[in-house]
């Protein structure tokens, strides 16, 4: 088949990353870009053999030899640059999180539905060798009747700008709506609920911190005003549980990471590791998961697809494989990332409907 043509929208690091990755997708030909930086997008586009160049997206959007388009900008810009993306005709695969809020997600989703296309959302964890993994001894029956998981993710101190890379447009919720929670704990969260089903949110209580010290010229630069660390308990209507710990900074060495549990079994994510009793006998089991990759892909059709999001998004545009629902799975962390956020300033637990009263659009028009 021919390679599908799309366009990018946004060449800082996020789209640097994407770029990255779709030069080693034969399947995918990025043939335009937009950027507000003139000077980097013309560097960027050199560096990619990008031929077509826009400071204004929406020029991008009016060709029409561009089946897709990639948006790799700030959390509160991707709604209203995914919406007129739709609009126009064209599928949509947006960086994570989905939005600055449940309420622009749920607009993005429901863009797509009216204009018949696709919104695929950046979920990277999803695609790997653990998540695989897991979802096969899930499905097998090993974990019996799941009824619990954990939601973790740790850095000892690797706030965004603060702590020494990336920008200050990470740690303003002007800008990015949240902090470690919608940065890191997204991937996280997302993958327990693909693994769980994708349940229905009952109710969410949580707390957020922003407590260690941090280099106060930059902290003054950048407006800091998100938090380092998320806490959260998620009831969902099923009688499924999910905890969350979500750090970008914590006076800790490390912390154990994401599991998952049922009534004959569990399972934790990272290092990969199987839990369960035979004949009174308590289990730890470890998996060759590289030689289970070999064989798939070796007996598998299209098991490339499920390599990465990028690859994923490539052989669902040429019709080789069905859309995961990602986008309902980034809308459902969303819900729970933003219920923690309303549960904090409430000092209570809150319903999954407050939640979707509370909440309000953080989009920012281009």
């Amino acid at each position: 088949m021919k390679p599908t043509r799309i366009g990018i929208i946004g060449v800082g690091q996020i789209g640097k990353s994407h770029l990255e990755a779709y030069a080693k997708i034969p399947e995918i030909e990025v043939v335009a870009a937009a950027d507000l930086n003139e000077a980097e997008l013309n560097r960027v586009s050199d560096l990619y053999d990008i031929p077509n160049r826009y400071a204004d997206f929406r020029e991008l959007l009016k060709r029409d030899d561009i089946e897709a388009v990639d948006v790799c900008l700030h959390n509160n810009y991707h709604a209203p640059v995914t919406i007129e993306a739709l609009q126009a005709g064209k599928h949509v695969y947006c960086e994570k999180p989905i939005a600055g809020s449940y309420a622009d997600g749920k607009a993005m989703l429901e863009a797509a539905a009216a204009n018949k296309r696709m919104l695929h959302v950046q979920l990277a964890q999803l695609y790997t060798a653990e998540t695989k993994a897991a979802k096969l001894l899930i499905e097998g029956g090993k974990l019996g009747r799941v009824y619990h998981a954990r939601s973790a993710g740790h850095r000892r101190r690797g706030r965004p700008y603060v702590d020494g890379y990336g920008s200050p447009t990470f740690v303003k919720k002007e800008e990015a709506a949240g902090g470690a929670l919608f940065d890191m704990g997204v991937y996280h969260i997302s993958q327990l609920l693909y693994l769980m089903g994708n349940p229905r949110v009952a109710r969410v209580s949580g707390k957020t911190y922003q407590e260690i010290g941090m280099d106060e010229a930059r902290k003054e630069l950048s407006g800091y005003n998100v938090e380092e660390l998320g806490l959260g308990f998620v009831r969902f209507e099923d009688g499924l549980t999910l905890d969350i710990i979500e750090a970008w900074a914590v006076q800790l060495g490390s912390l154990e990471g994401s599991s998952i549990v049922g009534s004959e079994g569990g399972v934790r994510l990272n290092p990969f590791s199987y839990h369960a009793t035979l004949c009174d006998l308590d289990m730890n089991a470890t998996f060759d998961l590289g030689a289970m990759s070999f064989r798939h892909h070796q007996l598998r059709e299209n098991e490339h697809a499920y390599d990465s999001s990028q690859h994923h998004w490539a052989a669902v545009l040429q019709g080789r494989v069905p859309l995961l629902p990602t986008a309902e799975i980034a809308l459902q962390t969303m819900l729970i990332s933003e219920g923690i956020y309303i549960s904090d300033r409430l000092g209570r637990e809150v319903t999954a409907e407050e939640v979707l009263a509370f909440s309000e659009s953080k989009a920012i028009l281009l």
